[in-house]
This record gives structure tokens, sequence and C-alpha cells, in this order.
């Protein structure tokens, strides 16, 4: 299936929602104005368009009071929502198929990326002279949780070399990814920005497979392959109509805002402190905004100074 199909499957629900401002059809009130949302590391990238719709008070302007629940990787947070501790997902699409496949059925309905952004790459510190995929058998490798999307990918490339998952051990290393690559505690490991440009410019790492880009993304998947995005379980959807509809508008905003940002006036006079708290990240959110639902042209990104200004205001 093409990515366009993907996408457009995941904006049906937010037809007319690419302006800047709330839709007039969105006054409809939700049913659910209290909504729940678990997460697997929003501090990653993949996540951003979440804290954009969070920070600029997207959900608010949707009539919704959204609370955040933040969970050590997206199979956990998958979790929550089988449990019924939380009423919506911000993860991996993957997790919906797989979902469906133990009749359990979910279903997305807003896009958040439209490029999985895993890396997969290995120690330089436990594995100086690897040489292929094959070298991993029997070796450990980090993912943000077990069964995550991160284990999902590594297990695609691990096959591809004809290795199955039971070669490798998988360890779930959450929050502590670079403290366990670092200390040698794995060797290898499979996460996303900032980790991975972290650990790359400190060369602790040689990447192996990179799905923040479109070519590696269809070697892996042997396709396009969509990434992140808003999911809940069809009883949710079906009893809540409105209140996904607004779900939906505020994520398209954070989407349109995250491609068009101007970088003037208040976010322009918050430019310097992100500049100076994370200067490094700025060259990877450039991938990141690319890897984004609703990218804009290749000719149409900005210089890293002025992505600084867009971001701003998180």
């Amino acid at each position: 299936m093409k990515r366009r199909t993907f996408i457009a499957s995941g904006a049906v629900l937010a037809s007319g929602a690419l302006s800047g401002m709330p839709l007039a059809f969105a006054q409809n009130k939700p049913e659910q104005s209290r909504v729940s949302i678990a997460v697997g590391g929003k501090n990653l990238f993949y996540y951003l368009p979440l804290t954009i719709a969070e920070r600029r008070n997207y959900f608010k302007d949707e009539g919704l009071e959204v609370e955040i629940a933040d969970f050590a990787g997206g199979a956990k947070a998958l979790q929550a929502a089988v449990g019924g501790s939380a009423d919506v997902v911000s993860g991996a699409f993957e997790h919906t198929l797989l979902l469906q496949a133990k009749n359990q059925y979910f279903r997305e309905f807003v896009l958040q990326g439209r490029a999985p952004q895993i890396v997969l790459a290995v120690s330089k510190k436990t594995m100086p002279n690897y040489k292929s995929v094959a070298d991993l058998k029997g070796k450990k490798i980090g993912v943000t949780a077990l069964s995550s999307s991160t284990s999902i990918m590594a297990s695609f490339v691990l096959a591809q070399a004809g290795l199955k998952a039971s070669d490798v051990s998988f360890i779930g290393v959450g929050a502590g990814a670079i403290a366990a690559l670092q200390s040698g505690q794995i060797d290898a490991i499979a996460n996303l920005d900032p980790v991975m440009t972290k650990l790359d410019r400190a060369g602790d790492i040689r990447i192996v497979s990179d799905t923040r880009t479109f070519a590696d993304t269809k070697t892996v998947f042997g396709g396009n392959m969509p990434a992140g995005c808003l999911y809940a379980s069809q009883s949710f959807i079906t009893k809540n109509p409105n209140t996904t509809q607004a779900l939906t508008n505020a994520m398209v905003r954070a989407l349109k805002w995250l491609q068009t940002a101007s970088g003037k006036g208040s976010d322009r006079d918050r430019a310097g402190k992100l500049s100076a708290r994370r200067p490094r990240a700025l060259s990877r959110f450039v991938a990141a905004r690319e890897g984004s639902a609703f990218a804009g042209r290749p000719d149409a990104c900005r210089r890293p100074r002025d992505l600084a200004q867009d971001v701003a205001g998180l």
C-alpha cells in the first residue's frame, strides 16, 4: 500500500482541518471531554506532533482536557489502552495490525508520521569488529520495550540476514538507553531521536539500518510504512465520534504548525532558549520534520536556525 493511501486514511476525519484554526464543523460537543492518551517515550521526536498539540493548547481549543501518561515504551502504552486505563494511544501504526490479528479491534484515526524513524546500530565498544548483521547472533539488543516498534523493526532487519528474533536477546532499556549502550550492557540498540543522534555524535555507535530515510524504510519493510499515529479501540471511536474528530483536528493543526511555523513573534522570542538547550538536535530535527505526516516539500525546508525558531514555543 502506498504511503499516500495511509495518510489519506488517517486524514479522512480531518478533512478540512488543514488550516491553522479550529474547524467550524468541530463545534459539536465532544461526547467525552476528558481523554487519557498513553505514549511510550514522549521526549522522542517520533511523538513531537503530540507535544506540539499539548503545549500549544490545540486540544483545549477543541474542548478537550487531555491527560498524557508517559510509559517506558510503545508496547506498555498499548497495554494501558487494552487494559482500559487509557482511552487513546500515541504510538506505532503496526501495533494496530498486531492487535487486530489477535481479534482486538483497534484503529488508527490520525497519522503523525510517514516514516518509522527507528535506527538500528551496533556499539563500537562491544562490537568493534562488526561486519554484517549476521554478527548480531547471540548479542544483546536494547529496545525501548519488549514487543515495541523498535523490537519489530530490529526483527525485520535480522530476518533479512537470515536470523530469527530468538537468535538475539532483546532487552527493554526505556529511558536508560544511552547509559545501557555506553556502559556495555547491550551490544546494539534500536531507538529513535534524539537518543540515536546523541550516540552517533558521541562516536559510540555504527548505524546498521536507518528508517529515518524513506530509502531504508523501503529496504526494511519492503515499501512505504506509516509510523506514529493516534489509535483507539473501535468501540471508543464508535461511541465518541465527536471526541475522535476533536483529537484529529488538534493533531492535524500540530502537524501543519510543525511544517509551516514562521518563527515570528513569540516563537522567535523563545528561539534562543531552544538553541542553547539542544543545539545538536536541530540537524536531526530537520529529518524528523520531513518524516512527519503532511510534510512540506523538500525545497521548503528551513535552515536549522529557522527550525530553532519554529519549535521554540514547545
